[in-house]
């Protein structure tokens, strides 16, 4: 049947077949119905956000952080509570109570536990896999094939598009480095999307899945202080932007967030603190204490005080694409109709 003589109904089932079948790989890894993995936020993604997303379809991840086992147990139990769907728990590798934390989401039968912060151990991913799938960030290719030979049985490639931590290259780049060459196991892609069509390009590069975290930092389900969800709103890509680091003599861990009063005093707190040190008033440790604390607590005086101006707003670039606060479900039906879309327009 020539192209132009398909119904707009049929062109849509074909394009959601097509879809189906790009992500299959990433819907069977996670048990959902749609390859959309949420981000791990600290103080965002806890047992409303996650369960919202799981119910919709997606794969919620609860941020452990620096949560004690007794906390860590009490969020996974009050998060079974609201969704029966899959979802996952993620975990700081360099939290002092790791192995305990691990047997905690063993114990409440967690299915998926994603080990982030670093190259994880071989005792911790041994531990993890005695009953879950473990699933683990890599920045570049090496990184990715060796996690792959540790024991991951998923790998998300983050570019440097994406808000918080972030890594120095983008994901455009870091797909054409790793999707071609890391076939044993699901990879999902992250960093800067906020769009069905995006998702789209990347599965048809060989992405199984993707995962998103500043469109649903600010859903209506997320417990995130309304000033830091209109933050969001408000905010366009070029407003998001990575911590500056004045002095390589004393490195900053960069991180992307919204620009603001904030921002702009750790960048006079690097000066002073810099000065005094070159003029012998503190020491080289002193001194990178004091720029190493400056945010402590930034992130919490932003999403639960709402303190938009001096706290850390964390956000990635895709934050011009968060026009509104929506549900989560809302959210992920406008991805999946945004892919679907564009695969139903190629016609045929």
């Amino acid at each position: 049947m020539p192209p132009d003589m398909i119904s707009p109904d049929a062109r849509l089932l074909a394009a959601t077949a097509e879809l189906n079948r790009l992500w299959s790989r990433g819907t069977a890894f996670l048990g959902t119905r749609t390859a959309i993995m949420g981000g791990a936020m600290s103080w965002v993604s806890e047992r409303h956000l996650v369960s919202a997303i799981s119910n919709a379809g997606g794969f919620g991840v609860i941020a452990c952080g620096a949560m004690q086992p007794h906390m860590l147990e009490a969020e996974i139990a009050a998060t079974q509570a609201m969704t029966g769907q899959p979802f996952g728990v993620n975990l700081i590798t360099m939290h002092p109570m790791l192995d305990d934390l691990i047997q905690v989401c063993l114990k409440a039968k967690v299915g998926h536990v994603v080990l982030a912060g670093g190259v994880p151990s071989g005792s911790a991913v041994k531990a993890v896999k005695q009953g879950a799938k473990l699933i683990c960030f890599a920045p570049a290719l090496v990184l990715a094939k060796r996690l792959v030979k540790l024991g991951a049985d998923a790998i998300v490639i983050e570019g440097s598009e994406a808000g918080g931590h972030i890594g120095p290259v983008s994901l455009t780049v870091l797909a054409q480095e790793i999707l071609p060459h890391i076939r044993e196991v699901p990879v999902f892609v992250a960093g800067g999307l906020g769009r069905g069509e995006a998702i789209l390009a990347y599965l048809e590069m060989g992405a199984s899945g993707a995962q998103l975290g500043t469109r649903f930092a600010a859903a209506t389900e997320s417990v995130a202080h309304p000033n830091f969800k209109q933050a969001f709103v408000r905010g366009n890509a070029r407003d998001a932007v990575p911590s500056v680091q004045l002095d390589e003599k004393f490195p900053v861990i960069p991180v992307r967030g919204l620009a603001n009063a904030g921002t702009r005093r750790f960048a006079e707190h690097q000066a002073e603190t810099i000065r005094a040190f070159n003029a012998g008033e503190l020491t080289k440790e002193a001194a990178q204490l004091s720029i190493e604390h400056f945010w402590s607590g930034a992130l919490r005086r932003a999403v639960v005080d709402g303190d938009v101006e001096q706290g850390s707003v964390m956000a990635g670039q895709s934050v011009g694409m968060v026009s509104a606060i929506q549900p989560a479900a809302e959210i992920i039906a406008e991805l999946v109709g945004q892919a679907t879309a564009a695969l139903a327009a190629r016609g045929g």
